[in-house]
């Protein structure tokens, strides 16, 4: 088992990573009758792929000698409704000054982004847009 999640009432839960021990809260969003205080489910999802994205740069970065410290994302979780869900992430990659990469590198980044396993893991009919912001 990976997690716990305990329902806590006022459309709140406390999710337990197992293995850390580490605590996480969700509530329900504004518009969806929470209070929204804490991540919401969907914006956990979000997140998630944002640092799925990062994590695998990072692993390929290490590989290849790079430093990413300092690389951003910046996710936006756009819902739709009928059925309500997400209905498009978008992601943007923004890495640090002076990070000088040849192209061929920066492909080999970008594309190990794009095939993270939670985006491989998302609905086809969830739109997607990262873009890649090498400054």
């Amino acid at each position: 088992m990976t997690s716990q999640i305990i329902y806590k009432s006022g459309l709140r839960t406390s999710c337990t990573h197992l293995q850390s021990a580490t605590e996480i809260e969700t509530d329900a969003p504004t518009d969806n009758k929470g209070k929204g205080e804490r991540f919401s489910p969907t914006d956990l999802l979000a997140t998630a792929l944002g640092s799925c994205m990062i994590t695998t740069m990072g692993i390929k970065a290490e590989s290849l000698g790079i430093e990413l410290d300092g690389t951003r994302v910046d996710v936006t979780k756009i819902m739709v409704s009928d059925p309500r869900r997400i209905g498009k992430l978008v992601a943007h990659v923004f890495f640090p000054a002076g990070l000088n990469l040849d192209d061929k590198t920066k492909l080999i980044l970008e594309r190990s982004a794009r095939t993270c396993p939670v985006e491989r893991s998302l609905h086809p009919d969830m739109e997607l847009d990262m873009a890649f912001n090498w400054e």
